[in-house]
């Protein structure tokens, strides 16, 4: 990684810069809850470019504040949370940086029902689904998106959404196309009871890639939503187009679409969720967002049909211990590229108090993976141990140790990495 795509990177994170800068220095008031945090950890690593021969250890060294914001419910409202960081790498493994992720959602009632909105995600993400995580193979996705949106109410139980949006998705990395977004949707809703709502919504996209690329996405849905004392369902299903224009070539595809949520309290202390979506897409939508454990490969072709699932469990116990298990699973098959990557994993963690102010835990994680062009299957296991202690209200030191180790058809794709971790942080206020 040279020199000018650091400077890209510390330009993609500068609106974050400002913001922490004004959460740092605002005095708190009554229309605004501010919490800021800084830290510092030491990772050391017994294969830090995760090779599958001769490995090489090193120590990466993070500082970094993290901030959270929100504004009390008014006219204008905003929720904010990010993190800041620069890390150092003792041995230069690779190079040091600025690092940051962060998520900003507001919105102005400009007059009655008439809203805008303004909304930033910032995330590191994967460049190829098939080289090891490492910064040589990450990039930073930066969403920006804003316009306006009028809920008209035709009368006691039934409304009418319009909004039109502009978005704007850059990358870190040069090698990565960046994007222009225009949308535009129109969604009916009607109130059957008290707890059910149905309608019908039409969206569309155009997505203009920097290389002359175009990608249209025309979507018709039916949404529903039902509400139980102890559930929440909500949905939809519809038909959508996805058309794509390079050069002077044009292809196009279509199909079934949808999305479902579940979220139940199974007991007072104990919770289970499910989430699907089935979508026509481009690779710089933020279904990667969305699904944590979903990742696009950026190599591959601008068009995706995307199938995401997960479900998961989470319990909290009377002796303060907490268990959270989740499986998911997903499909990416390339439009205008014979691949097709298949995923599905399940995450472990289970944490219990086993001092004063000390909170011990435990977490495992597995992932198999599939490539259809050349029949390639890869699996990744992953186990943590670690600690965390509060020595005051503001300050907690933690200690982690780790294992991971990756399995592949392909010999120079395997790993293995132990690694050790230590850290603290300090709550300003």
């Amino acid at each position: 990684m040279d020199r000018p795509q650091n400077v890209r990177v510390h330009r993609s994170i500068a609106p974050m810069m400002l913001v922490l800068a004004v959460a740092g220095t605002s005095m708190p008031s009554a229309q605004a809850q501010v919490e800021l945090t800084g830290g510092l950890d030491t990772r050391y690593t017994d294969n830090a470019s995760k090779a599958s021969r001769d490995e090489e250890s090193d120590l990466e060294s993070r500082v970094y504040i993290k901030a959270d914001y929100t504004t009390d419910p008014g006219r204008c409202n905003a929720t904010f949370s990010g993190t800041l960081g620069y890390s150092n790498w003792l041995d230069g493994t690779f190079d040091d940086e600025a690092y940051g992720e962060m998520d900003f959602l507001g919105d102005c009632e400009l007059a009655n029902q008439l809203y805008w909105d303004v909304a930033n995600t910032l995330r590191e993400v994967t460049q190829s689904s098939r080289s090891s995580d490492t910064p040589d193979n990450r990039t930073r996705k930066n969403v920006f998106s804003t316009g306006p949106r009028y809920n008209w109410r035709i009368n006691e139980t039934n409304w009418l959404t319009l909004s039109t949006r502009y978005e704007n998705t850059e990358f870190s990395e040069g090698d990565t196309s960046d994007t222009e977004r225009y949308l535009g949707s129109a969604a009916w809703n009607h109130a059957f009871s008290k707890t059910f709502n149905g309608g019908v919504s039409a969206n569309y996209s155009r997505t203009e890639y920097d290389t002359g690329a175009e990608v249209d996405v025309k979507t018709v849905n039916l949404t529903f939503s039902r509400n139980w004392p102890t559930m929440d369902v909500s949905g939809a299903i519809g038909v959508s187009e996805i058309e794509t224009k390079a050069g002077s070539s044009t292809q196009s595809s279509d199909g079934l679409v949808g999305e479902l949520s579940i979220q139940r309290a199974l007991t007072p202390s104990s919770d289970w969720y499910l989430r699907a979506a089935h979508q026509l897409t481009d690779r710089s939508s933020n279904v990667d967002f969305v699904f944590e454990n979903f990742q696009f490969s950026l190599e591959d072709s601008i068009t995706v049909e995307t199938t995401t699932v997960s479900t998961g469990f989470d319990n909290r116990f009377s002796n303060g211990a907490t268990l959270n298990i989740e499986f998911y699973g997903s499909q990416s098959d390339y439009i205008d590229d014979p691949e097709r990557e298949d995923g599905g994993g399940v995450n472990f963690r289970y944490g219990r108090p086993i001092a004063e102010r000390t909170t011990g835990h435990i977490g495992l994680g597995y992932d198999y993976l599939t490539y259809s062009s050349d029949e390639l299957d890869e699996r990744i296991t992953r186990f943590e141990v670690g600690a965390e202690h509060e020595a005051s209200r503001d300050l907690s030191l933690t200690a982690k140790v780790g294992h991971q180790n990756k399995v592949s058809d392909a010999p120079i794709s395997e790993y293995d990495e132990n690694w050790v971790l230590v850290g603290l942080e300090y709550r300003f206020r």
